[in-house]
């Protein structure tokens, strides 16, 4: 997925379907550019043409989901997604609720400038260049990178 800068609200359903739902806070009707191609199991969805303030994304996939989320600003908010998880944002801020820690087999979360706070795997960092791995029994992996703001994987 390549993204707005924005507020967005990746979640996992039930259903087998990709549902996408947007809105602007600010009264602004522009019409936003979404690009979906599927291959196979494979799908790519680009957004363009956003409105530049207040606008909310909420985007709602299967529970059971790899993810690859590259998003230049904004906040991010991923829960309920079970599968790998590889996101990056310029600037923001980056929550996503993890499930269970054992599930994992690589975990990496750096920030260039800000804070990393990962209270499944004990790590708590703040300050330039904070990163950190963990290795675990699971089969999922995760990446998460923020270049100026905060990870929060809880």
């Amino acid at each position: 997925m390549d993204l707005c800068s924005s507020g967005v609200e990746i979640r996992g359903t039930d259903d087998n379907k990709l549902h996408i739902s947007y809105d602007s806070k600010n009264g602004d009707d522009t019409k936003v550019k979404i690009k979906l191609n599927i291959s196979g199991n494979v799908g790519r969805l680009a957004m363009d043409d956003c409105p530049r303030n207040n606008f909310q994304i909420t985007i709602k996939v299967p529970s059971i989901t790899n993810l690859y989320v590259r998003m230049w600003a904004g906040e991010l908010n991923i829960k309920g997604v079970t599968g790998d998880k590889d996101m990056e944002l310029h600037a923001g801020e980056l929550d996503v609720n993890i499930g269970k820690p054992e599930d994992y087999g690589h975990v990496d979360a750096s920030v260039t400038t800000g804070e990393v706070d990962a209270a499944p795997f004990d790590i708590s960092k703040g300050g330039l260049f904070r990163s950190f791995k963990k290795h675990g029994p699971g089969k999922y992996r995760l990446h998460a990178h923020v270049g100026a703001g905060q990870v929060d994987l809880n």
